[in-house]
């Protein structure tokens, strides 16, 4: 279980897609509306949950070869991608149980909070205002907010300097090896959610300091 207790902490980073939000069902109608408009093969929620968490680029590239489509197709995907999105962002998602409590019991601890996702920032956003989970994090930074995305260590020192925390003193929570590995590096001590979006792989096999089956298991 988690190893680091929560005075040993000023402030958390939260990933959202697969650590706050089960945000499949969006992933799914998005993305075989976009393969629609293409006259494109549909994919499965098995395909979608294996290649989300490397942000939206590469779930449209991984698509595409996945269908057979050549990659010159991308532009034209994923401005049909971000239209189908932004159209039903958060409609077919829902807050995993728990998760409201553990942020409210992280606050009340005094830990200052930060959002940290691969999504892009005008999903992240709306989706946070729309489940009513905007009002508990001080920052949020999405995909396209750094140079590098994680499983880079960038994003999570940045997003560190933001809050004016250091890495040491900052607890970041995921769903992946993604976050994991972006963690490590950054030296910051991670701890996983056991439901979310791993790329197909056993998340206890993820080098982290922890693994809950649910937020609230933090406090």
């Amino acid at each position: 279980m988690v190893s680091h207790a929560l005075e040993n902490f000023d402030a958390a980073i939260v990933d959202l897609d697969g650590t706050m939000i089960d945000t499949l069902g969006d992933f799914d109608v998005a993305l075989n509306a976009m393969l629609d408009d293409l006259s494109l093969s549909r994919v499965d929620r098995a395909f979608i949950e294996q290649t989300v968490g490397k942000g939206s680029e590469h779930l449209i590239r991984s698509t595409l070869a996945h269908v057979g489509s050549e990659a010159s197709a991308f532009g034209a995907a994923w401005a049909r991608y971000q239209h189908h999105y932004l159209r039903i962002n958060g409609e077919h998602a829902a807050v995993y149980p728990g998760v409201r409590e553990g942020l409210h019991a992280l606050r009340a601890r005094g830990l200052v909070l930060a959002c940290l996702t691969n999504k892009p920032t005008a999903f992240a956003r709306p989706l946070l205002e729309k489940k009513g989970l905007d009002g508990y994090f001080a920052q949020v930074f999405g995909g396209d907010a750094f140079e590098r995305k994680k499983p880079d260590p960038l994003p999570l020192l940045k997003t560190c300097e933001a809050l004016g925390v250091p890495p040491s003193r900052v607890l970041m929570v995921g769903d992946s090896s993604n976050d994991a590995r972006a963690a490590r590096a950054a030296g910051c001590p991670v701890v996983l959610v056991s439901y979310g979006y791993n790329h197909g792989e056993p998340v206890h096999a993820v080098d982290a300091d922890g693994v809950i089956d649910r937020l609230d298991a933090l406090a």
